[in-house]
């Protein structure tokens, strides 16, 4: 079944997709045809939504505030194929449905701020990532003795990724 994508204002996204959800709550899924509804994180000013006809979706769409129409074909150069929407593949959304580690982009030797928790505001230098349980390893600047310190990647904010050098 193809996806569609609804152009929106930026940080609107989450506001349209629950505007189309009430939309077509009153219909029965043979009327409307919509399989599902994908506002991903990543993708900023866009609705992603599996259907079985985009004309059920611009309808849905046109009296929705801050929602700017579906995304058409650029295919050739005639207004009819400019008329089309554009339908995307399965594959080619797959990647936003897989949920990334919390400690990607943080490496060994970048600087950090501890965002939550007892050490909420200190900064503080990666010496170890865990990947399989999302955690890293931690030596406070502050600190008196450097004592290593296991938290979770959600909680800490990269500020640098400088690389230790070794002497």
């Amino acid at each position: 079944m193809p996806v569609y994508a609804v152009k929106t204002t930026v940080n609107q996204e989450r506001a349209v997709a629950d505007l189309i959800v009430s939309y077509v709550e009153g219909m029965r899924r043979e009327e409307h045809g919509i399989k599902a509804i994908l506002v991903p994180d990543e993708l900023r000013g866009y609705v992603l939504i599996e259907a079985e006809r985009p004309e059920v979706i611009e309808q849905a769409i046109q009296n929705i505030p801050h929602a700017r129409g579906l995304v058409r074909t650029r295919r050739g150069v005639s207004s009819a194929s400019l008329s089309r929407p554009a339908e995307m593949r399965f594959e080619e959304i797959e990647h936003f449905l897989t949920p990334k580690p919390s400690v990607a982009g943080i490496e060994e030797g970048s600087i950090v701020e501890i965002i939550s928790g007892p050490f909420k505001g200190e900064r503080a230098r990666v010496k170890k990532v865990d990947t399989a349980r999302e955690e890293i390893t931690i030596e406070l600047f502050d600190a008196m003795v450097p004592i290593p310190i296991t938290v979770r990647g959600e909680s800490v904010r990269v500020l640098s990724r400088e690389e230790r050098k070794e002497e």
